[in-house]
């Protein structure tokens, strides 16, 4: 159990952060710009689900996105070393309901004839915006995983790549299932 009782300790006032095994590290830190902008995607999610009042089952979905990105913040917050995952990890299973949910939201949606430009209604555009921010800490996440004794778990990038796709047609899903999707028409302004 999570227990805050102080917000403010001051132990960050040097310009370093303590992961969540007691280490300290610098702010600028890749694996704290990881889970930060982990925390980002998160915030952007709260934003889009303003908008689903009309959608309570993709806003189930959302709920369930927003406590899993906690879980990868954790995941990211404290390395595993030495084959040790003492803290709570991602898992195959969170990769795997998140495909089901693409798979759900994007049955109905029409066929795609062009890439699609960010807008519509609302809810679609902040979408779009929480699905740049994911690919980010994406890119930051495989970064981070590519230097020596900076592991990331498997499933917390497949995560994060899945959750991409999601937002994608999540977006086209609010948008009336994709008939109010903004089309990029190549050239068109030349």
């Amino acid at each position: 159990m999570v227990v805050l009782n102080k917000i403010y300790t001051r132990t960050g006032d040097d310009g370093t952060t303590g992961l969540g095994s007691g280490e300290r590290r610098p702010k600028y830190d890749l694996r704290i710009e990881a889970y930060g902008t982990v925390d980002e995607t998160n915030a952007a999610l709260g934003v889009v689900r303003l908008h689903l009042a009309a959608a309570p089952q993709l806003d189930a979905m959302l709920a369930a996105i927003q406590n899993d990105l906690f879980d990868l913040g954790a995941d990211l917050a404290v390395p595993e070393r030495n084959g040790k995952a003492e803290r709570l990890r991602m898992v195959a299973n969170q990769v795997d309901r998140l495909e089901h949910d693409i798979d759900a939201v994007n049955a109905p949606l029409s066929d795609l004839t062009s890439f699609v430009l960010p807008g519509g209604t609302p809810a679609a555009a902040y979408l779009h915006v929480a699905r740049t921010i994911c690919r980010r800490a994406e890119r930051i996440m495989v970064e981070l995983a590519a230097r020596p004794d900076e592991p990331v778990s498997a499933p917390a990038i497949q995560y994060m790549n899945r959750l991409s796709d999601f937002l994608f047609v999540a977006s086209r899903s609010v948008n009336d299932n994709g008939a109010g999707d903004v089309l990029w028409v190549p050239g068109k302004n030349q």
